[in-house]
């Protein structure tokens, strides 16, 4: 699968077409739809599912160096009530401030990042390293493995920030809806 086709299948997803159009209107700096939404779209147009099928929430990435929750705060709340129409939910982070929370809720040291594609290329597998963003000049595509274990329906653990634990959980979740998913143990 190259890039053209995968953006073509993710965005048959009224959704992310949807918070795209209105992350390019809001202008937030650095900011990326990413991981789940769109490879899960990808894999329910393949498997023949329902297009939000399993999709359990919608990633969004921005990086503003004001690393304030509540600045933070205000970034959430004003996507979600643009969005709130559109009845999911919409996890909305600001990558510049991750390193200050992730140690204590995961338990695996985040070093600072200098912006929202450093916190793609830390996901826990490398299915989900993927963000799309749009511009005046149309789509944009991070997918630094590119698209063929999206394509072949196969997680792979992603080794830096990784916890094997936390693949369990993932993987166990994503073969009870997609059975056709091949899930790469972890070394």
């Amino acid at each position: 699968m190259d890039e053209a086709r995968f953006l073509a299948l993710a965005l048959k997803n009224p959704i992310n077409v949807a918070i795209l159009d209105e992350l390019h209107q809001l202008a937030l700096p650095d900011a990326w739809l990413v991981s789940g939404c769109l490879v899960q779209s990808v894999w329910n147009v393949l498997t023949g599912r329902a297009i939000d099928y399993g999709i359990a929430d919608y990633d969004v990435f921005y990086f503003d160096p004001d690393t304030s929750w509540d600045a933070e705060d205000v970034v959430i709340r004003k996507l979600q009530a643009r969005l709130d129409h559109l009845g999911v939910k919409i996890e909305t982070r600001n990558q510049a401030r991750v390193h200050l929370w992730y140690p204590a809720k995961h338990g695996l040291p985040y070093p600072p990042l200098s912006c929202s594609t450093d916190g793609i290329d830390r996901f826990l597998t490398q299915n989900t390293q993927v963000g799309v963003r749009r511009s005046d000049d149309g789509f944009h595509v991070y997918a630094p493995h590119g698209f063929d274990d999206v394509a072949g329906l196969i997680a792979r653990p992603n080794p830096p920030n990784f916890s094997a634990a936390n693949y369990a959980v993932k993987a166990a979740r994503w073969r009870a809806l997609w059975p056709e998913l091949t899930v790469i143990a972890p070394e």
